[in-house]
């Protein structure tokens, strides 16, 4: 049997059938208004449909994105949607993937890759270090690279080693790239369609255990904000966002570790104690305003994160914390974090994760006079 070749005017036909699927699908979509539960895997899948949709130089590829909608099934639908144009499969080849994807942006379009786990993407290092993240520099900005990474990222979902690590201070620590990383379900939307809007390259760091956490949002609504900030060119870019007002202390906190955060403020205030929970939202570019203003307002603050605590984000967040609010502070700072070994076995994990426990320790630890 002769095998079946398409043409050029049939592709471009099945691409535009596919755009009138999409552009129906959104309809539909943006006519359901009000709040509706919706997870962090879905308000991320429609971001990118949603970006697809506005923009056909966005492109979405990666190993088993395509038709099984990725391993945590972020990806779902949008090759049936699409057509495999736009959303691919590629080889098992990190660093490949991320070099074509370069090598995409630097001619206009807007690659969005996964790396399916934290830990796969530590092939890619050379080409993300050394092109991704210089190219801007390199050519005095008449290059720009429109592209983004996602990394789903950190535990809590009973992982083996390289499927639960937290990498993103090997980004952070690298000038040229922005490193964003939502924990909550409106940010997962939010923050990827202004990733995928930017002309700069964006490592968008997934936390793996909060993709089946659910908020009422609307998609709708966040649909129209996104619209009305590109009018206005204005985001919601590089800003953190106070979680849980609060007077005694500061949890601070980003990604996974949030709701862990959340919970410890609750606790606390069973026992009379008042929190303030910051999210950190944009690692990089990080909001020294947001979060210094919440820990001059209390005194006292704790930072939280899933990572090692040796050479961290969390590191760096005590640094520029106590460089800008030396006088106001009550107390050192203090950091609940991953221990400085290699992530643990399943069943330890619980163990080594950040909890409610280590949390309130460490704000009893603040030096409290009573």
């Amino acid at each position: 049997m002769s095998p079946t070749v398409t043409t050029s005017s049939e592709a471009n036909g099945n691409v535009s059938a596919a755009t009138a699927r999409a552009a129906e699908k959104a309809a539909v979509d943006a006519a359901a208004t009000g709040p509706q539960p919706v997870t962090l895997a879905k308000a991320l899948n429609t971001a990118m449909a949603d970006a697809m949709h506005a923009e056909d130089s966005v492109l979405v590829f990666g190993e088993d994105v395509g038709m099984l909608g990725g391993v945590f099934r972020i990806t779902d639908g949008l090759t049936k949607t699409f057509g495999p144009s736009r959303c691919f499969d590629t080889p098992l080849a990190e660093s490949g993937i991320v070099g074509m994807a370069v090598g995409m942006a630097m001619n206009g379009m807007r690659p969005v890759i996964e790396m399916q786990f934290d830990a796969f993407a530590y092939p890619a290092f050379e080409q993300i270090f050394s092109h991704v993240a210089k190219m801007h520099n390199r050519t005095k900005g008449a290059v720009k690279l429109p592209m983004v990474i996602r990394v789903p990222y950190a535990g809590g979902i009973g992982g083996v080693e390289h499927h639960c690590d937290s990498s993103e201070a090997y980004y952070a620590h690298t000038a040229g790239l922005k490193v964003f990383t939502p924990a909550t379900v409106a940010d997962g939307y939010r923050m990827l369609r202004e990733a995928i809007d930017s002309d700069d390259p964006v490592v968008f760091m997934e936390p793996k255990k909060l993709y089946w956490s659910k908020d009422l949002v609307d998609l709708g609504a966040l649909r129209d904000e996104h619209a009305a900030n590109a009018a206005r060119g204005t985001s919601s870019e590089g800003r953190a966002a106070v979680a849980r007002a609060g007077t005694d202390a500061t949890l601070i906190a980003y990604g996974p570790s949030v709701p862990t955060a959340l919970a410890a403020a609750a606790a606390a205030a069973e026992e009379g104690r008042s929190l303030e929970v910051v999210d950190v939202r944009s690692i990089v570019p990080f909001d020294d305003e947001t979060v210094c203003a919440s820990v001059r307002k209390t005194g006292r603050a704790v930072v939280i994160a899933e990572a090692h605590g040796f050479a961290s984000v969390a590191s760096e967040i005590v640094a520029r914390v106590q460089e800008r609010c030396f006088h106001h502070l009550a107390a050192p700072i203090r950091r609940v974090t991953g221990f400085d070994v290699p992530y643990p076995a399943p069943k330890l994990e619980h163990y080594y994760l950040p909890g409610v426990d280590r949390i309130l320790d460490a704000v009893d630890d603040l030096q409290w006079e009573d």
